[in-house]
């Protein structure tokens, strides 16, 4: 750039003899506008591996028309950034399904609740008091499941407080839990019943009810019969009050008779027991006839490995006398 400014000084200099001083700056000035036009600015040097200008190469020679032909830009932006694709957001945790291998998701609706989880596995969950909204839900559940095949049995596990709260007082009609039980004994697929927590009440009435030999209970579970109690009367008068007190004592009769049957015991048994909250661990639950048999772990092969008492007595050298006396 020094060079160029110092062109037209160098030759005006050497011509004053033969120009007018007016002739004189007319040249120099064009001289020095020429010598700027032709001066090389410096270029710095093209990275081959520029992402940029890799991307621009490869439009133009796939569609050269891309570049010649283009609308007028705005001149506050970049030029030529529209050939690039616009980035794609990530799915979300909810959107993406879980695979095999690491890498391989692909997008999917959000995952379903977690009831509906447990259906396709044919599992029946009931975790609440027996509410109308639950009652409805199990009932629905269970025909849906006898549907979808008459011949796969069915898991429902239990862990309820029937109609009552933990502290007793009434939460729904006694007619939330014989609705389940109809429905239970009208399906034709054989009902696995799990005590989880606590079976009480109208629970244990539906724990009770499987399949025989189909009835389980978890080792620290509670199962707890008892009488129907009366809900609040509010200020209902006298003769609403003994009308609901009748209907009390109408649905025991009808709880002790089911109990009775689904558990071996006679009525007048159930009944003794049930005047007074009547509370289970597993073992007095399959003493009672309520369950078949307690899920633990590795249980059955311990008990199948345990000698029948006559092999020990026989092991031990004791002699067994039978009741008339002889060996």
């Amino acid at each position: 750039m020094a060079s160029s400014l110092q062109l037209p000084i160098s030759i005006s200099s050497a011509s004053t003899s033969s120009f007018r001083p007016r002739n004189a700056r007319k040249f120099t000035a064009f001289c020095s506008v020429n010598a700027k036009a032709t001066a090389k600015i410096p270029i710095p040097p093209i990275n081959p591996k520029d992402p940029f200008l890799s991307r621009l190469a490869a439009v133009a020679s796939k569609s050269p028309e891309t570049l010649l032909n283009r609308p007028p830009q705005n001149s506050d932006s970049l030029p030529y950034l529209d050939v690039f694709d616009e980035p794609i957001l990530m799915a979300t945790p909810a959107q993406v399904e879980r695979s095999v291998s690491y890498n391989e998701h692909r997008p999917r609706k959000p995952p379903p609740d977690l009831p509906s989880l447990l259906l396709h596995g044919r599992i029946v969950y009931i975790g609440m008091p027996l509410v109308p909204a639950v009652t409805e839900l199990i009932v629905a559940e269970l025909m849906y499941l006898q549907w979808m095949d008459p011949k796969q049995p069915i898991y429902i596990y239990i862990n309820s407080t029937g109609t009552t709260r933990d502290d007793g007082e009434t939460v729904g009609m006694e007619s939330e839990g014989f609705a389940i039980y109809d429905a239970m004994m009208q399906l034709k697929n054989e009902i696995h019943t799990v005590a989880v927590g606590a079976a009480i009440g109208q629970a244990c009435l539906l724990l009770s009810a499987g399949t025989e030999g189909k009835r389980f209970m978890m080792p620290h579970a509670k199962a707890m019969i008892q009488q129907p109690r009366v809900p609040s009367s509010g200020l209902m008068p006298a003769s609403d009050v003994l009308i609901r007190a009748k209907e009390v004592i109408t649905n025991r009769d009808i709880l002790v008779k089911l109990l009775a049957k689904h558990t071996g015991n006679s009525e007048e048994a159930v009944a003794k027991v049930m005047r007074r909250p009547f509370y289970m661990d597993s073992t007095t639950a399959k003493q009672f006839g309520v369950i078949d048999k307690i899920l633990w772990r590795g249980q059955e092969k311990i008990m199948a490995d345990v000698a029948s008492p006559e092999e020990w007595d026989k092991t031990a050298g004791v002699k067994v006398v039978d009741e008339l006396g002889g060996l």
